[in-house]
């Protein structure tokens, strides 16, 4: 019985740590290669995404920085084919019991030790000493709804060259030798000898592919998505990288600054005077209440606080800010005045003169006489000035208002005639 109970005991223990390798991301998917690899793919995947997630190329990104550590660790024990035999046929754990037992690199490696023995040197400036083709540059066309939701991907066609074989040999890897050569009893003089390989031939082709761009969400103009080592090529050397250029384009409803959101509301008049219900529709279909209950000046900008773009790698968001304007496009000539003394317009008349002549204030410059407002007059202060005139009629504008809420679907080129109607009843 308890030989049962000490077999099952370590089934148990056997399936978790199978549970647990199988959960675990492994280490060819950590550098993005096949489990059958040859050494010479998976040094490649290690270059391109050391170099993609090193902290000189990503100051302050702890994401980066502990993509990086497992890069680096990923590649310590695929690179020693000792510790990949272990890890293929054990996994992680194998690899534990194989470091206790004082196998070889049971201490490990240092993550800038990795990174100096491939590059040859711990800093960033010590890879820019490798030659490399030229950079491609191009620049892509981001939708602000791209920007915001992220995840999208962007298809794009590219042609470039490409090296491809071709019969014959040439002279490769080309480097100066240094010898020393006797001239003379106990006298000697160094040279210096260009020494050169013979490799084989080769030539540049022009090849076009599809180039699939995952767009981040949050990610900012200029910011660019790279791939490492498909810019253009060079004979005895790297490639150079193919960069996209993040440029937002023009949206209809939204414009971005910055990680902010700024869109315009127009309103009317009589929304302006005694408040209105509204919603703005957001760049992920989500609406945004910017009602007001009291009075709306021209130009006025209000702030909604965390309705803007997301951050690039953070979950906060910007601020949406909606700019006011309002709506005078009817002739409003004779609003404002009372029956039989045109002469002498009400402060309402007065104020929508002054409104229409001005473009709907976007200074306060005085106009002169003849009924029509002074610059010394705070617009805020004047619109409910117009409201103390009128007291009793303000019902009635309320009540226009809802009407004209009623009409904008079916009858929305009326609205205005059916306002004036009703405006001229007072």
């Amino acid at each position: 019985m308890a030989h049962r109970r000490s077999k099952l005991l370590l089934f148990f223990c056997f399936a978790s740590y199978y549970l647990i390798a199988i959960a675990a991301k492994s280490y060819y998917d950590i550098l993005q290669v096949p489990k059958g690899a040859s050494d010479e793919q998976i040094k490649r995947a290690y270059r391109k995404l050391a170099l993609k997630y090193h902290p000189d190329k990503n100051p302050g990104n702890e994401e980066a920085n502990k993509k990086f550590a497992e890069i680096n660790n990923a590649y310590e024990v695929l690179s020693d084919s000792e510790k990949r035999g272990i890890y293929d046929r054990y996994g992680e754990e194998g690899l534990k019991q194989h470091a206790a037992g004082g196998g070889r690199g049971g201490g490990g490696m240092n993550i800038q030790d990795i990174f100096s023995s491939f590059f040859g040197g711990g800093s960033m400036e010590e890879e820019e000493k490798v030659v490399k083709g030229d950079d491609v540059i191009v620049d892509l066309d981001a939708t602000l709804e791209d920007l915001y939701l992220g995840g999208t991907l962007k298809v794009v066609w590219r042609v470039k060259n490409v090296i491809k074989p071709a019969p014959g040999k040439r002279r490769c890897n080309c480097r100066n030798e240094v010898y020393h050569r006797q001239i003379g009893p106990g006298m000697f003089q160094q040279m210096t000898e260009q020494v050169c390989d013979q490799c084989p031939n080769v030539k540049y082709e022009r090849e076009g592919d599809f180039v699939t761009v995952d767009i981040e969400k949050g990610m900012q103009d200029g910011q660019e998505v790279v791939f490492y080592e498909e810019g253009e090529p060079i004979l005895d050397g790297d490639p150079g990288d193919l960069k996209f250029r993040i440029r937002t384009a023009p949206h209809d409803r939204f414009r971005r600054e910055g990680n902010d959101l700024h869109t315009t509301v127009t309103i009317t008049l009589v929304q302006a005077l005694v408040g209105f219900e509204k919603t703005v529709k957001h760049l992920d279909d989500h609406l945004v209440d910017v009602s007001s209950k009291g009075i709306t000046n021209p130009k006025e900008v209000r702030k909604f606080k965390g309705e803007g773009m997301p951050l690039h790698y953070n979950n906060k968001k910007g601020d949406l800010y909606v700019t006011f304007e309002w709506s005078l496009s009817t002739d409003l000539s004779g609003l404002g005045h009372h029956r039989g003394r045109e002469e002498n317009p009400s402060p309402l008349g007065r104020f929508l003169e002054f409104a229409k002549s001005s473009q709907i204030l976007s200074d306060r410059t005085a106009y002169g006489s003849g009924g029509s407002i002074h610059g010394d007059h705070d617009m805020n202060s004047y619109l409910k000035s117009i409201r103390n005139v009128i007291p009793q009629e303000m019902g009635r504008i309320r009540k226009a208002h809802i009407v004209s809420s009623r009409l904008v679907g079916q009858h929305s080129g009326q609205r205005p005639d059916k306002l004036l109607a009703l405006h001229e009843e007072w």
